[in-house]
């Protein structure tokens, strides 16, 4: 999971005090990246609120969600309708929610489609894995896609990623396995350093 922040948010350059984070995660697989995405951010001192109100079955999904809380970072019970409680408690939001799944259909699902209700009014920035929830496959979107200020995209960027108009486009795909790599023809840029991510 990448540890985005420390590169598109400095500790240093936050606007609250408190280096506060809402990590919003789905019920799939896009939610269990978020899941490792708060654990990382944890590690690098900024301080994850984690709201995961359909949590997955699978096992994997349950560890991650176990070794969060024994980092004891927050899970919130809700998610608070009132946009203006969150511009006013996060310095950013980490959308997990649906990622490439949103191409499949499940964005009109609960708890998802709450979730992108919300997210489609929040001042703050909005960092997105992969893809962002809610954008459809293809060059065009639907009207109600959410506009992530930062994109992390995963092992390789989408096509969707071509639309992306945000202020900072990151990869996460240091470890793509040289096999995949050659099957899906993926030529990775060269990372700097020991660092899981590099600015696009």
């Amino acid at each position: 999971s990448p540890s985005l922040s420390p590169q598109a948010f400095p500790l240093r350059s936050l606007r609250r005090r408190q280096p506060t984070l809402l990590v919003a995660c789905g019920p799939a697989q896009n939610g269990a990246v978020g899941l490792v995405c708060a654990r990382h951010l944890r590690s690098f001192d900024y301080e994850p609120t984690i709201f995961y109100p359909k949590r997955s079955p699978d096992p994997l999904h349950r560890d991650f969600t176990t070794q969060c809380e024994k980092m004891d970072i927050p899970f919130l019970s809700y998610l608070p309708t009132e946009v203006q409680l969150i511009d006013d408690a996060y310095n950013a939001v980490v959308d997990a929610v649906l990622g490439a799944e949103g191409t499949q259909g499940t964005e009109g699902t609960e708890p998802c489609a709450a979730i992108l209700a919300t997210l489609r009014h929040v001042r703050i920035p909005i960092v997105s894995l992969d893809v962002p929830s809610g954008w459809l496959a293809g060059p065009v979107g639907g009207s109600g896609d959410i506009s992530p200020d930062v994109l992390v995209s995963l092992a390789a960027p989408k096509e969707v990623a071509r639309r992306f108009r945000g202020r900072r486009h990151f990869l996460a795909g240091r470890f793509v396995p040289e096999e995949l790599r050659r099957k899906f023809g993926l030529s990775p840029p060269e990372y700097p350093g020991s660092d899981c991510v590099v600015a696009l």
